[in-house]
């Protein structure tokens, strides 16, 4: 199981419409790839969106199935053009005890 935190800076003003866009057609197709949201968070006071997927299987081939997929391509509008910057990073879990 691979976990990945991802974390976005939204274009000021579009924090609706992106969380719109991430709701209605990203959530929907990275579930049919095999990934599962484990959660999601918008940050107070800012234009930060945060997440974190997981995926059960060979990560690089998900993702990339998932990127390369005519629904990906085909979303208009791109929740990319929402963004102004992306920071994604692989996790590893460690027990707290």
């Amino acid at each position: 199981m691979t976990d990945q935190l991802r974390m976005y800076t939204i274009k000021p003003g579009v924090k609706d419409e992106f969380v719109e866009c991430w709701r209605s057609a990203v959530v929907p197709l990275r579930r049919r790839f095999g990934f599962e949201v484990v959660g999601s968070w918008t940050v107070d006071d800012s234009d930060d969106f945060v997440w974190i997927i997981r995926h059960d299987g060979e990560w690089d081939a998900a993702d990339a199935a998932y990127y390369g997929s005519p629904e990906r391509k085909a979303m208009e509008p791109d929740p990319v053009s929402f963004l102004a910057k992306i920071d994604t990073r692989l996790m590893t879990p460690i027990s707290p005890d």
